[in-house]
């Protein structure tokens, strides 16, 4: 038995091959059969692995919490990708846009310029993509404002950056734990700890 065979991959499935110089930001929406929240980093494509409870759950919230808080002129976005220049596409978790930065129903991403906010939520296999790749190339593209969030013992931590105009790269001015309280991009008040693990005894 083949090793195609061996993992379920159709024998005659044809995996994209990348033309010299790698894939650009307008093949992502022409490639076929992509997996969902393929992302394009330096012309190679990424590919996720399947979300965790915990990241599903995070961004739920986020995005909730963003749309409620938010003033009406903006709104936030789960899971559509922006284009940074020609080879990088990423998919941010949740971002923040103004809400005439809407080109129509099949609009598929954004234009840095038009994020305030980029949130990442951390993932096995996107550490080093959440801490390092992504924040330098969203603060390259001017993107003011980026939160990286990671797991602890089921809660949240939210590392909160804002973009140092005349360096083009990101300063940490805080982490927090328990609440998310903001007074930038705009006031935001978010308890962290509505999203621990319910336990079999917990009542409600």
């Amino acid at each position: 038995m083949s090793a195609e065979r061996d993992y379920g991959v159709d024998e005659g499935y044809q995996w994209p091959r990348p033309p010299v110089g790698g894939w650009t930001a307008d093949d992502l929406d022409e490639l076929p059969n992509l997996p969902p929240h393929t992302e394009l980093i330096d012309g190679s494509l990424v590919f996720v692995s399947p979300q965790t409870r915990f990241h599903v759950r995070m961004v739920r919230l986020l995005e909730n919490e963003l749309i409620a808080q938010a003033p009406p002129h903006l709104e936030a976005i789960r899971e559509m990708t922006t284009v940074l220049d020609e080879t990088n596409r990423p998919e941010p978790d949740v971002i923040v846009v103004p809400v005439d930065a809407d080109t129509g129903p099949a609009q598929t991403w954004f234009k840095p310029e038009d994020i305030l906010l980029a949130v990442e939520v951390v993932s096995r296999d996107s550490v080093e993509r959440d801490r390092e790749v992504k924040p330098r190339k969203y603060a390259g593209a001017g993107i003011a404002h980026y939160w990286r969030v990671e797991e602890n013992d089921g809660l949240p931590v939210v590392y909160v950056y804002e973009l140092d105009p005349a360096t083009s790269t990101y300063a940490l001015t805080g982490i927090h734990h328990d609440k998310l309280n903001l007074t930038v991009p705009f006031p935001v008040d978010i308890d962290l700890t509505t999203l621990h693990p319910r336990r079999p005894d917990d009542s409600g």
